[in-house]
């Protein structure tokens, strides 16, 4: 007696022809795939980042320039003379309390940094908000 097959397909024209319908599966997976996407970089696209430009008067049209020089072994001066850790917040106070002064402030490229930060710390202190930085010209492409 011949073994019977587990499954076998019905012979004949219609199970012989190729199928006509379409697989939309990958179709799908691609459209999700796109979907993921355009979700995941919408949010960057729209980001804004916020700025607070300051909103006022004009600056003073005539400014008094006072350099801040600090020098590679840690000294400071300003507008030429040798200014201690002592006398720093005094002299920035009668700066800040001028409307025409502005504080440029140059430091030799050898200094250590935690003296520099010491002398911006005092600066910030004193609430000195005209401040410029000069000598960066190097780093200007």
């Amino acid at each position: 007696m011949p073994r019977k097959r587990a499954f076998s397909a019905p012979a004949g024209p219609a199970f012989d022809a190729p199928l006509s319908d379409l697989n939309i599966t990958p179709l799908i997976d691609v459209m999700l795939v796109l979907l993921v996407m355009m979700i995941l970089t919408l949010p960057t696209v729209l980001h804004k980042v916020p700025i607070d430009l300051p909103q006022g008067k004009a600056p003073p049209s005539e400014t008094v320039t006072h350099p801040l020089v600090l020098a590679r072994d840690g000294t400071v001066t300003l507008d030429g003379v040798g200014l201690s850790d002592a006398g720093m917040p005094a002299r920035f106070k009668a700066l800040d309390a001028d409307p025409k002064a502005l504080l440029v402030m140059r430091t030799d490229p050898e200094a250590r940094y935690a003296r520099f930060d010491a002398v911006l710390a005092e600066v910030k202190r004193a609430g000195i908000t005209r401040l410029g930085f000069a000598g960066n010209e190097a780093m200007v492409e």
